[in-house]
């Protein structure tokens, strides 16, 4: 072979071999692509449309924004509903659910379009709702777990602090005498036991001093009984045993405890009859604190439960106590019940007539489920939370609430403990459960008195037809097939009810239509 030929053999041979192996990998590459595509293809969900989660009634046929400047979701055949298309059994104002209308349109109420009413709505509303985890997070739901627990929470309460009376002594003459000295002259001055009080004239009180001494000394046993004698006649006459005999007669009187002299009843020079107050003489070892206790926290408080308190005076400063009764009175104006506490008073600092904030740490109850607070929907006297079953499908429970603490409220009945509750975004929710009638299976949206009977609904084409669904009116008897017209007095726009109008038509306040005014509805506090 010529070499010089042999070295493009040796090239040629090489591109061949580059090409296949180009073609080769292009024709896996796409191979695998259309493979991924076909996997991709099969996996994909069918979407029937997009909406709103805010005004779901409106569709769209492609992603976008929203008039409410949301994204828009889209909705799955294979959610739960089903892929055909819904019946709907009429079109209502959500602002007068009660009117119903046989196609869609303006609202003759308000200015916004009527809303249908299909009729799988209510299926399953006895078991809850069912909402997609995409509206879920749109809408910032949250849920927590109901625990079983009892509230610990502190009572604060006001106080003001007066003398304990079981430590208060009085002096007083038990016989006619004359105040000749008083050793303590002024108010609120603080003594001991024993200190002299007052020296005072009573001819009573010396003479039988005066037959105890002589007879003291006696040796005969005539003379030493009536020495006994004596002594007796100085208890009966009520001489005090620490009382002592003074020069000229007079009798001194002396502190019976240690404390302040909070009042004076007699001065110098004064005849003081028997029975007269004399001196009242208050211990300051403990005081008491008169504390005014809701209603609502009496419950938890028992005897011994302990206190501590606190004055603006001595800041810092705590005192503790302990709570000796409830006095068995409630204020009618505050719903507050007394509540009589003995504080410990080291050094006399607590002063009658303070101002006391008092801290109650009630014994620890019964065990009850616990929800947050936010997770309550009031409704009147009733009140309702919404709950996740284990179906993944929301339901209200009407429940009756206890006390309320630290961001939690007892639930006395309605929930046992486990249940998890919705937080925030229940009354989205509600609002849909009671458009549903959910709650007006659970008679959770009754009114307290039955509301007058209304006409057929109007449509929009001006033909009048039987309401139907779940807020239907009862059938009336075939005599009244004929419904009687009802008397309108007015019309008026609800934003300006106080501009009464004698025909219907278009607001000169705001863009929307008038609204009748009836004779037979119930008159309302708007002054119609």
């Amino acid at each position: 072979m010529n070499p010089r030929i042999k070295p493009l053999a040796l090239a040629a041979a090489a591109f061949v071999l580059v090409a296949a192996g180009l073609g080769a990998g292009y024709w896996w590459g796409q191979s695998r692509d259309a493979g991924e595509s076909t996997a991709a293809a099969s996996t994909e969900r069918k979407i029937l449309y997009w909406y709103d989660p805010m005004v779901p009634q409106e569709r769209y046929d492609k992603p976008g924004k929203s008039s409410m400047g949301m994204e828009l979701i889209p909705r799955y055949a294979d959610e739960g509903g089903g892929g055909g298309e819904r019946k709907v059994l009429y079109w209502y104002d959500p602002m007068v659910p009660d009117q119903h209308f046989d196609k869609p349109g303006k609202s003759p109420f308000m200015d916004m379009e009527l809303v249908p009413k299909y009729a799988d709505g209510d299926a399953g509303a006895d078991s809850g709702i069912s909402i997609t985890p995409g509206v879920r997070q749109n809408l910032g739901m949250r849920t927590a777990i109901v625990e079983r627990g009892s509230l610990a929470g502190t009572v604060q309460a006001p106080g003001t602090v007066t003398w304990d009376l079981r430590k208060e002594r009085v002096v007083s003459a038990r016989v006619d005498s004359i105040v000749e000295r008083l050793h303590v002259k002024a108010p609120y001055e603080t003594v001991r036991a024993g200190q002299p009080l007052a020296s005072v004239i009573a001819r009573e009180w010396s003479t039988a001093m005066a037959e105890a001494r002589a007879l003291r000394g006696a040796r005969t046993a005539a003379a030493r009984s009536m020495g006994s004698a004596a002594s007796e006649r100085l208890r009966v006459l009520g001489m005090p045993a620490d009382a002592r005999a003074g020069a000229g007669g007079t009798v001194t009187l002396t502190s019976p405890v240690s404390g302040v002299v909070s009042e004076i009843g007699v001065r110098e020079g004064e005849s003081a009859g028997m029975g007269t107050l004399l001196f009242r003489v208050n211990g300051t070892d403990t005081v008491w604190l008169e504390a005014s206790i809701p209603q609502a926290s009496v419950g938890d408080i028992v005897r011994g439960t302990p206190v501590t308190a606190t004055v603006t005076s001595m800041p810092g400063r705590t005192f503790e106590g302990r709570v000796e009764t409830l006095l068995p009175q409630l204020d009618a104006t505050s719903r507050t019940q007394k509540a009589r506490i003995v504080l410990d008073n080291p050094g006399g600092t607590l002063a009658p007539g303070m101002f006391a904030q008092v801290t109650i740490q009630p014994v620890d109850g019964i065990e009850v489920p616990l929800v947050p607070t936010d997770a309550l929907i009031g409704s009147g006297t009733q009140a309702r939370v919404i709950v996740l079953g284990p179906d993944d499908r929301f339901k209200p429970v009407l429940v009756r609430t206890g006390r309320s603490g630290g961001g939690k409220t007892e639930i006395l009945e309605g929930l046992s403990g486990g249940e998890r509750v919705v937080t925030s975004g229940q009354f989205l929710i509600d609002s849909e459960a009671n458009l549903s009638g959910a709650l007006a299976r659970l008679g959770v949206g009754a009114p307290d008195e039955p509301a007058p009977a209304k006409p057929p609904a109007p449509t929009t084409s001006g033909t009048p037809r039987p309401s139907t669904g779940a807020n239907a009116p009862k059938p009336a008897p075939a005599a009244a097939a004929k419904p009687a017209t009802r008397k309108v007095l007015y019309w008026y726009d609800p934003m300006v009810p106080d501009k009464h109008f004698d025909k219907p038509g278009k607001s000169p306040f705001m863009d929307m239509e008038l609204v009748p005014k009836y004779a037979d509805e119930p008159k309302t506090g708007t002054g119609r």
